[in-house]
């Protein structure tokens, strides 16, 4: 198994923002204003291929192997994170969707794993365990010393996951009135 990792790019959208709605669920229907399934994918591909919102594929990376995408990590700081949901409720108010309001996801001094998802084909190979160590270097590399992210208390294979790779529960959160616990991973 020869799998990278690399930045996004737009013609990944295809691969991608399937991926995305599959992590966010209810979620993506939230921040493109749609109701079907396929208006949510159709928004959230322009949403990827634009540079200035959290789903950009500027703030995405693929795992492929064989030019095929296997996963996705969509990836930020908490910083970028304040201006690009205001640029996505402008986009929304441009549309005429219903206004909403953006939970904040994670401290400004976070970098913050939004999205992770591995295409279901390719689960139990360890590719959501190398997008997380990934992220884990990435952040390192970018002088920052706490990586974050949020998991839905009741999803607990998914905690214990974060665990062994060194993540702490440090705090309760919600993201849409449903709750979370948020994890940080200190260097």
């Amino acid at each position: 198994m020869s799998i990278t990792i690399r930045q996004a790019q737009p013609q990944d959208a295809h691969a991608a923002v399937p991926l995305i709605i599959d992590a966010i669920g209810e979620i993506a229907n939230r921040i493109t204003g749609e109701q079907t399934a396929k208006a949510v994918e159709q928004e959230l591909t322009v949403l990827f291929k634009r540079e200035d919102n959290r789903h950009s594929y500027l703030n995405t990376f693929v795992a492929v192997e064989n030019e095929q995408v296997l996963g996705i990590l969509v990836y930020y700081n908490g910083v970028e994170a304040i201006n690009m949901d205001e640029n996505l409720v402008k986009w929304l108010e441009q549309k005429n969707a219903p206004s909403i309001i953006i939970d904040k996801e994670a401290h400004e001094d976070e970098y913050y794993i939004d999205t992770i998802c591995v295409a279901p084909a390719a689960r139990g190979k360890g590719i959501g365990t190398l997008l997380l160590q990934f992220a884990i270097e990435e952040t390192q590399k970018r002088g920052y010393t706490k990586l974050s992210l949020n998991v839905e208390t009741q999803k607990e294979d998914a905690r214990r996951l974060y665990e062994r790779m060194g993540f702490v529960i440090t705090e309760p959160w919600s993201i849409i009135d449903e709750p979370f616990h948020h994890m940080v991973k200190q260097f």
